[in-house]
């Protein structure tokens, strides 16, 4: 008898419908076909095992199984309810006249109950747009699959409640989610929040900035300056983000299996790897790709402390993913495709001993100690940095303070108008939503200057040997400026603060 069961895999952040053939004859085997891992191969046991102790059994006779497309690779343990559905119903144990109408997924343990999945938020939107009534997964997914309006999601626990469901024996509510109420709902605001950072106004000032425009930031100082810190508290004046941002974010944390019983994401992620990580941990990939830490920060923050500390080549693989805000992972039969719009905020020391030109400090760095340290860093990544600023120790005087700092809440309505500024400026470019993404085409067109400030930004590259890459960035951050002030016209005072952002094009720093 042959039956037809559905599934689905997810490639990168889409997923695409599996239609499970089950044909059962005479004969004895268990064949399984269309390019399943070993994962599914291993199925056949944990199937066997859970059958029987549900009351069921395998058909001693031989099973073919065809997972189409076949020339898709399927890999994981999720299709295991899927197959099991599939052999009750060839080989006749169970009738059911809706089983088209539903995507099934879920890994079987031997005792018939059900494991978390990946990628069910994915699937559940794959399931919608094809018409499918509902979507039959491990209760730890359901909530995150509900996200998906107008489909009927149902958790389960084991086998026997999908059977019973199916033969229409024991009805099973659907989970339901509102999602904007989901999205809207109210949040504890971040545990760290500016208003406990003693000093460091002008750290202060130029968070904010990075924060308005979407530009990538370098923090550097000695230890103990409170670089960490600050990054640690820079979410916390991010604008909040859009439901379409949330469902991005939510869709790759859920490939990535990391949502657990979470719902929508709503708040920015922040990710801070260690200097240990390797290529496929940070940009993703791997025999069957996964999304890296710089997907899961996408539409947040990702936070790389000590950046000499890492690995050259690591750095140099983030260089593509920071222009054009996606990775791509080629293998020889597919390739998929992750978004990764990130904010990067970097820190480093300033030297080998952390103490540049501290005449106090007992550390002393050579010449040559000072310029292999720092040519860890490629100039084509610092060009990727628009905003690089020296942290400084915070004194006694400030530390011992017992007046509270502005709060973050405060700090973001100011980075929150801004944005809203420049959605508007860009409302018509599809790939740019804020000023870090401008093109050199767009900077021409928003960045005008006139003679006064044209002639200040002249005189400061000659005087301060500024590089030619730090032109571009002065505009871009002297852009976000102005927006943080309301005016249309970027002035003097605008790129002179911009151009106090540059410390590491300066002559004396890499050379």
């Amino acid at each position: 008898m042959l039956v037809k069961v559905f599934g689905s895999a997810v490639f990168g952040v889409e997923a695409t419908t599996i239609t499970v053939e089950v044909n059962i004859d005479k004969g004895i085997g268990y064949h399984l076909v269309g390019l399943p891992d070993n994962a599914i191969k291993e199925s056949s046991y944990r199937i066997a095992a859970a059958l029987k102790n549900n009351g069921f059994s395998m058909p001693g006779k031989k099973i073919t199984i065809n997972m189409a497309p076949a020339d898709l690779r399927k890999e994981g343990s999720a299709y295991d309810l899927t197959l099991a559905v599939g052999i009750l119903l060839g080989s006749s144990q169970i009738q059911s006249e809706i089983i088209e109408k539903y995507i099934i997924m879920g890994e079987l343990s031997l005792d018939g109950s059900l494991q978390p999945i990946k990628g069910a938020l994915p699937i559940a939107i794959k399931a919608k747009e094809e018409g499918f009534l509902g979507f039959f997964l491990p209760i730890q997914n359901a909530r995150e699959a509900a996200i998906v309006s107008d489909l009927k999601v149902y958790g389960v626990e084991n086998l026997q409640q999908v059977v019973d469901f199916l033969e229409g024996k024991k009805m099973l509510e659907p989970t339901l989610i509102d999602t904007r109420a989901e999205f809207y709902k109210t949040l504890d605001f971040p545990e760290h929040d500016f208003s406990d950072v003693k000093g460091q106004e002008s750290i202060k000032r130029c968070m904010e900035i990075a924060a308005a425009g979407g530009h990538n930031i370098i923090l550097i100082g000695p230890p103990g300056s409170g670089k960490t810190m600050l990054a640690k508290r820079l979410p916390s004046i991010l604008p909040p983000m859009t439901l379409r941002e949330a469902l991005e974010t939510t869709k790759i944390h859920s490939v990535a299996g990391k949502l657990k019983e979470v719902g929508l994401i709503n708040q920015r992620p922040f990710r801070s790897p260690h200097h240990t990580i390797s290529n496929v941990a940070l940009v993703g990939g791997g025999s069957y790709p996964q999304p890296g830490e710089i997907s899961m920060a996408h539409n947040g923050v990702l936070f790389l402390d000590e950046l000499p500390e890492f690995k050259r080549d690591v750095l140099e693989v983030m260089r593509q993913p920071l222009e054009d805000r996606e990775v791509t992972i080629s293998r020889a039969k597919f390739t998929v495709t992750y978004p990764s719009s990130f904010m990067l905020v970097a820190s480093m020391n300033p030297s080998p001993s952390g103490y540049f030109n501290n005449s106090d400090s007992p550390i002393k760095s050579s010449p040559n100690e000072m310029h292999r340290y720092l040519s860890k860093i490629s100039g084509p990544l610092l060009d990727r940095i628009d905003i690089h600023i020296e942290v400084t120790p915070v004194p006694f005087e400030k530390l011992s303070e017992e007046r509270k700092s502005e709060s973050s809440e405060a700090i973001r309505e100011r980075v929150t108008k801004a944005r809203e500024i420049q959605s508007v400026r860009f409302e018509a470019k599809e790939t740019v939503n804020y000023n870090a993404q401008m093109s050199s085409k767009l900077i021409r067109e928003y960045c005008r200057l006139d003679t006064s400030s044209l002639q200040l930004l002249k005189t400061a590259m000659e005087r301060l040997n500024l590089s030619a890459r730090a032109y571009d960035r002065i505009l871009k951050v002297s852009r976000t400026i102005a927006d943080l002030e309301g005016v249309e016209d970027i002035n003097a005072a605008h790129i002179a603060e911009a151009i106090q952002y540059r410390s590491l094009d300066r002559e004396g720093w890499l050379g």
